[in-house]
């Protein structure tokens, strides 16, 4: 019924020989017919409508589900960490594996440059660490506030 109301204001129109119409003269009718659409969707409907956004890429962030299967000594360590850190299981999850791939990415870039440049020699590698050790201290005694962070 709905559609053939609109059809026929449509054909009228057309009988009535007022022309064709201009983009824009086309748009406010499309615009018009959108809201009497609503409304009448609006008188008839028994229920509370909702409004919901057509698309979630702006405001939420993209997340792949899995199902994972672990020792259970293995998950109540995730599960305590995780409290710890103030931070969800999947969160601290991603975290880890995050600083996994970073770790990863490091050893190979090292391994490129000693195969170009050579091998470290042992006093550079007394430098590194003793600069590795002065940037954990640093971290530790900064310290970041607790907070909870998701995935």
């Amino acid at each position: 019924m709905l559609t053939g109301e609109l059809d026929r204001a449509d054909l009228e129109r057309r009988r009535s020989g007022r022309g064709a119409e201009t983009p824009s003269q086309r748009l406010v009718r499309a615009a018009e017919r959108a809201a009497l659409l609503v409304r009448l969707l609006m008188e008839r409907c028994t229920f509370a409508p909702t409004v919901l956004p057509l698309c979630y890429h702006d405001a939420m962030a993209v997340r792949k589900k899995r199902s994972i299967s672990m020792p259970p000594d293995l998950d109540a360590e995730i599960a305590a960490a995780a409290a710890q850190a103030g931070m969800s299981y999947s969160a601290w999850l991603a975290d880890t594996a995050r600083k996994e791939f970073t770790i990863r990415a490091g050893l190979a870039a090292v391994s490129e440059f000693e195969r170009d440049h050579g091998p470290f020699t042992s006093g550079e590698l007394a430098e590194a660490e003793e600069w590795a050790a002065a940037a954990v201290e640093r971290a530790r005694r900064t310290g970041t506030s607790p907070r909870r962070r998701t995935a």
